[in-house]
């Protein structure tokens, strides 16, 4: 038996990326699948692909920073699979420019879609999970939540919220049979890294950076959302979950002779 047979699981950002690699992780455990998007068309396709495959898949479309989308979003799932057992919040936006440039409406779509929207989903399906007892939360942070990045202050503000978000939030769901954690990705392959990984010249600089000698992939994230999910981090909560191939973990000096020897 499977981890995830007869559990629901709803997406949130499900269309690609890493939130559709969790989508066919937890299909191929078992899981009924509900996808929350707003890019229809890749949400469509997304579902297609999971449908050929034999899962069962509800697709939703909606902006995760508006409450009402959300609540149709649980609402829809519950409806087709009669509970949300696992909620995954993969959703965000980014846009890199200098603090002094940046908009103020832009700054509010970052803060909305990042940070509000996980409040937003939080609060409209953990108050299903509560009414059954229980569930798991997965939502994604990132190693912006504490290393900074150049011309990003809002994407990192915002997943450095979500980082204390979820350390408060275990601790208010905790009485309903519900743990939330928070998966901290690094740079990994999908749309919102593609410039960076296949740039011939700036790609495989940075690359030397990150001691596992990869960048990693979607699946990388997923498999570690599905432990996060699973029974078998039942004794977890309130943690963010590094996952980044060692990037973050202190700098290379890239001498290969220190010059050592004999010193005192």
């Amino acid at each position: 038996m499977s981890r995830f047979d007869g559990k629901t699981v709803l997406v949130v950002g499900g269309a690609q990326g890493m939130g559709l690699a969790c989508a066919e992780r937890f299909g191929s455990e078992g899981a009924g699948l509900a996808l929350f998007d707003i890019e229809d068309d890749a949400l469509a396709a997304a579902a297609a692909g999971l449908r050929d495959r034999g899962r069962a898949v509800e697709t939703i479309s909606g902006d995760v920073s508006r409450a009402d989308d959300v609540e149709s979003a649980v609402a829809r799932a519950v409806e087709r699979f009669g509970a949300i057992d696992v909620l995954v919040h993969a959703a965000a936006v980014v846009e890199l420019t200098p603090l002094l440039d940046f908009p103020e409406s832009l700054w509010r779509r970052i803060v909305d879609v990042n940070l509000t929207g996980v409040f937003l989903a939080t609060k409209a399906a953990g108050r299903v999970m509560a009414a059954r007892g229980g569930g798991s939360i997965v939502v994604f942070a990132s190693t912006n939540a504490f290393f900074a990045e150049e011309s990003n202050v809002p994407y990192s503000a915002t997943k450095g919220g979500i980082v204390m978000f979820v350390r408060n939030a275990a601790m208010d769901l905790a009485r309903h049979g519900i743990r939330i954690n928070a998966v901290d990705p690094g740079i990994i392959d999908t749309r919102l890294s593609a410039a960076l990984v296949h740039d011939p010249i700036a790609g495989p600089e940075y690359l030397k950076r990150i001691p596992a000698g990869r960048y990693g992939t979607a699946d990388d994230i997923a498999k570690v959302v599905l432990f996060l999910a699973s029974d078998d981090a039942a004794y977890m909560t309130g943690e963010d979950v590094i996952v980044d191939g060692g990037l973050t973990l202190g700098a290379t000096l890239g001498i290969e002779d220190l010059g050592l020897e004999g010193a005192q």
